[in-house]
């Protein structure tokens, strides 16, 4: 496990163990992830996700508390995945990270309440799998739009295509105008109080 730049994100790489008959991999070891994290992640939801590529999905987060923790992985195809820092106050406010994540070295990562997150397909049937650590709450679930200039996210896609929900997005400075966005002071003490600390 690797931590990001983006405090509460990590790319885990996980060991191969391939042969003439195929592969086998551990994506998802609780036990090492809350070692890094500081706290298991409940598992309270999984998500497929299946893509054309050029989609881009996201960026979506939810309310904190108690917002929606992830860990996702490419099962099939290819994409690059992003979180964005959209906790008002951090160091790292306004700032992204794209890890590819596919079927090859079948990367994963883990994302922390309070981060955004998004998507972009690479390949045709770019299928994602997430584990999260709240059901979905439609009253709680916000986006960010995926092309604010302001965020300058590098989608590799010529012509992203996006859902009518988040071509309709605010961008970052029109969600923290409309007070939507998590404080990192908020975060840090629902990470303490998951941490038991």
């Amino acid at each position: 496990m690797r931590p990001l730049g983006i405090e509460g994100a990590w790319e885990i790489t996980p060991v191969l163990h391939g042969d003439p008959r195929g592969l086998f991999t551990e994506w998802f070891r609780f036990d090492r992830l809350a070692e890094a994290v500081g706290h298991p992640l409940r598992l309270a939801q999984g998500n497929l996700s299946v893509s054309a590529a050029g989609v881009v999905r996201g960026i979506h987060f939810a309310d904190v508390p108690p917002s929606q923790a992830k860990y996702v992985t490419c099962v099939r195809g290819a994409v690059l995945d992003v979180i964005v820092d959209i906790r008002v106050g951090s160091p790292t406010f306004g700032q992204w990270e794209g890890v590819r994540l596919d079927e090859e070295e079948r990367k994963a990562v883990y994302l922390s309440e309070g981060l955004g997150h998004g998507f972009c397909a690479l390949t045709d049937d770019a299928t994602l799998s997430y584990l999260c650590s709240e059901t979905y709450n439609p009253t709680g679930e916000h986006g960010i739009h995926p092309l604010d200039p302001d965020l300058a996210v590098e989608w590799p896609a010529a012509a992203p295509q996006l859902s009518a929900k988040d071509e309709a997005a605010p961008t970052l400075a029109e969600a923290r105008a409309a007070g939507l966005l998590p404080r990192y002071e908020d975060c840090l003490a629902y990470y303490r109080q998951l941490n038991g600390s």
